[in-house]
C-alpha cells in the first residue's frame, strides 16, 4: 500500500496503535451515521474494524494530520456494490468532527483520486451520501464528481434506519479533464 502525502495530511496504513484516535472519533453520534456506520461503542470495536476491516485493504487509509501526528479520519477506495463493472471503485471517507470545515477531506479526497486516476488507472469512481449529509455532498461537488441522481430507500443502518443514497460518479477522462494528469 502506497503512503500518500498533502501540505497538511498523511494518509497511510492503518495499524493497531490507531485505536485510541479512531475510537475517539468513532464514538461520536455525528460523524459514523453520516458515513453508514453506528457510533463505536468501546476500544475493543475500534480495534476489530481497525484489525478485520480497514489493514488488510490496499485501499484503506489513515488521515494522519501532520501538525499532531493523529489519526483524524478514514478514506479509501472499497467495492461499489451498486456496479458490477471491472476496474470501477466507490470512494468513501469519515472525518472527525473536530476537524470538520476545514477542507482537510477536500485534501485528502483529491489526492486519492490522483492515486486512482493517474497511478492505478482506474476506470470509474462512484460517491455517495445520505440526503441530509451536506458536507460530504460539498467535498464530492469540490471534487469534480457528477450527480447522477438518488437510489431511493437504498441503504440499512444496523439499526434499523433507512436512507436514500444520493449517487455520483467520475470516470477517469473526466478527471484528467477536470484535474490533469
Amino acid at each position: 500500500m502506497k503512503t500518500l502525502g498533502t501540505e497538511r495530511l498523511l494518509l497511510r496504513r492503518w495499524a493497531r496503535g490507531d485505536v485510541d484516535d479512531l475510537y475517539e472519533y468513532a464514538r461520536l453520534p455525528d460523524v459514523g451515521p453520516h458515513a453508514g456506520w453506528l457510533p463505536h461503542a468501546n476500544r475493543e470495536e475500534s480495534l476489530n474494524v481497525i484489525v478485520y476491516g480497514l489493514m488488510p485493504s490496499d485501499y484503506q487509509w489513515a488521515i494522519v494530520l501532520r501538525e499532531n501526528q493523529r489519526v483524524i479520519g478514514s478514506i479509501g477506495l472499497g467495492e461499489d456494490k451498486k456496479r458490477s463493472v471491472a476496474n470501477a471503485r466507490a470512494l468513501g471517507y469519515s472525518l472527525s468532527k473536530h476537524y470538520w470545515h476545514r477542507g482537510l477531506m477536500t485534501e485528502a479526497a483529491l489526492r486519492v483520486l490522483h492515486y486512482a486516476f493517474v497511478d492505478l488507472q482506474f476506470a470509474q469512481l462512484a460517491c455517495y451520501h445520505y440526503e441530509d449529509n451536506v458536507a460530504s455532498r460539498r467535498v464530492i461537488e469540490k471534487c469534480g464528481f457528477s450527480f447522477e441522481g438518488v437510489l431511493r430507500r437504498c441503504s440499512q443502518l444496523a439499526n434499523g434506519v433507512v436512507h436514500d443514497d444520493w449517487c455520483y460518479s467520475m470516470t477517469r477522462d473526466e478527471y484528467l479533464h477536470l484535474h490533469g494528469g
